[in-house]
């Protein structure tokens, strides 16, 4: 982003952070759980997976509404046992030989539709982004059997709602070489930067530095270490170009999730403008 203020630049930040919605478990049913872990834990660890459901399919569920509906809610069950392999060798002790379903995964959570879900969505594919997150052990004869309900929220209310991993941004670096720099400094002052920043051009048969990339720059001032250095380079920082490092958890593509908070600003913004209109001017 060029040319825009660092508080703008934070809101945005901070936007992707808590504002924009997505999908995920808020209640759990438990109707059976013999494993070691405990309901409210299980029923934690299920809240923090998270479900590739697109969540502008969806609408928010109103306060105090117990029962979901096919436009607020997706639905989904896990219900999984534990048994012995019959087959296994008498002296294995590898559980992956002695047990089926010994190891209960994201994958095995499955999508129920609700209502007439399967019309309106009939090329839907929810269901959880990776399918490898474990979510418990298990032993011959314990077994796991809930029904989860997904809903729409932010990540103001919870972490879970979090549709990044992380999201930061940082000033683009500004590298410049006060005077020349040659042959065997220019290879050292290319060691002193990330790769890609210093390339060494040559020129009538001498290695010339130049700034190749400095965006790739991570600071580390590393140069100002050699007194040979430290007084031809300057580094700075352009105050009004901010790159942004968005992380997404994989619900929603980064580029779609700064497209929804940019269209979650202009809304505030928007709303801060109606409600100057209605103040009455004296």
């Amino acid at each position: 982003m060029v040319g825009i203020d660092a508080a703008i630049a934070n809101a945005f930040r901070r936007i992707l952070l808590a504002e924009v919605p997505t999908m995920a478990v808020e209640k759990v049913f438990v109707y059976n759980n013999t494993s070691i872990v405990q309901d409210e834990i299980l029923a934690h660890r299920l809240g923090l997976i998270p479900i590739r459901a697109d969540p502008r399919l969806f609408e928010y569920r109103n306060q105090g509404d117990e029962e979901g509906t096919e436009i607020d809610t997706l639905q989904f069950q896990l219900k999984i046992k534990c048994s012995r392999n019959p087959q296994a060798a008498k002296e294995s002790s590898d559980p992956n030989e002695l047990y089926f379903n010994h190891k209960v995964y994201s994958k095995h959570m499955t999508w129920v539709p609700l209502g007439n879900q399967t019309d309106l969505f009939p090329d839907a594919d929810f269901r959880p982004v990776h399918d490898d997150i474990l979510i418990a052990l298990l032993r011959p004869g314990q077994e796991i059997d809930v029904l989860m309900h997904c809903v729409k929220g932010i990540g103001k209310d919870h972490a879970k709602f979090s549709p990044v991993a992380t999201a930061s941004y940082r000033l683009l670096p500004d590298i410049t070489l006060l005077q020349p720099i040659e042959d065997e400094a220019a290879e050292t002052l290319q060691k002193c930067f990330s790769p890609g920043v210093i390339e060494i051009q040559n020129i009538k048969g001498k290695k010339v530095a130049r700034v190749a990339n400095a965006r790739l720059d991570t600071f580390s001032r590393e140069v100002f270490r050699h007194e040979g250095l430290k007084n031809l380079v300057r580094l700075a920082r352009v105050r009004n170009h901010y790159i942004f490092s968005v992380e997404s958890t994989g619900i929603l593509p980064p580029d779609v999730l700064v497209t929804e908070a940019i269209k979650i600003l202009m809304g505030k913004c928007q709303r801060f403008l109606n409600e100057l209109d209605t103040v009455p001017m004296e």
